[in-house]
């Protein structure tokens, strides 16, 4: 099988794409988000609060990277991460699912039923201390697309719309 790589920034839709073409193509899920998540959960503080502590704590980081990339080396998965295309270098695939900040802060307000000013305001200190955090940690930066295969731009599209492309791309990759 293969090894596909989904990336992007927050409120984009990578997660909801990457656990969908997991299901179709009957892959594994590997999910950075989720472990970042728990962790933060596990402390009990909110993201923003944990962002701004792995920030400073390397540790954090590491430790989550280290996981996805133990995981990722299955073959048969999706990775879905916003480190995946760099981190999942070996993937047979990377595509980049992304969104304007406008977007991603209104999926985001839905998602986690708050306010449009909450989730803006937390995503912007949350992505500013990863932007940060991953360029001392490991000389990347997240606005480099040029990792990516495929870029999907998702303001006027559907989740059904952007499945769909990533799907017939995803197929003719693993079926070739």
């Amino acid at each position: 099988m293969a090894i596909i790589a989904i990336g992007g920034p927050h409120g984009s839709g990578k997660s909801s794409v990457a656990k969908r073409i997991a299901e179709a193509f009957d892959m594994n899920y590997v999910s950075a988000g989720q472990v970042f998540r728990q962790m933060a959960r596990d402390l009990n503080l909110s993201l923003e609060e944990f962002s701004v502590i792995a920030e400073k704590e390397k540790k954090y980081d590491i430790e989550i990277d280290k996981r996805t990339e133990e995981l990722a080396k299955k073959d048969n998965t999706v990775v879905d991460a916003q480190l995946a295309a760099y981190k999942a270098s070996h993937a047979d695939l990377r595509i980049c699912i992304t969104a304007s900040p406008q977007v991603r802060w209104e999926r985001i307000a839905k998602r986690e039923k708050r306010s449009l000013a909450d989730a803006k305001n937390e995503t912007v200190v949350r992505e500013e201390a990863e932007r940060q955090r991953f360029k001392v940690l490991y000389d990347i930066d997240i606005d480099d697309l040029s990792v990516y295969d495929v870029i999907f731009n998702t303001d006027r599209l559907s989740e059904e719309d952007v499945f769909g492309l990533v799907y017939a791309v995803v197929k003719h990759v693993i079926t070739r």
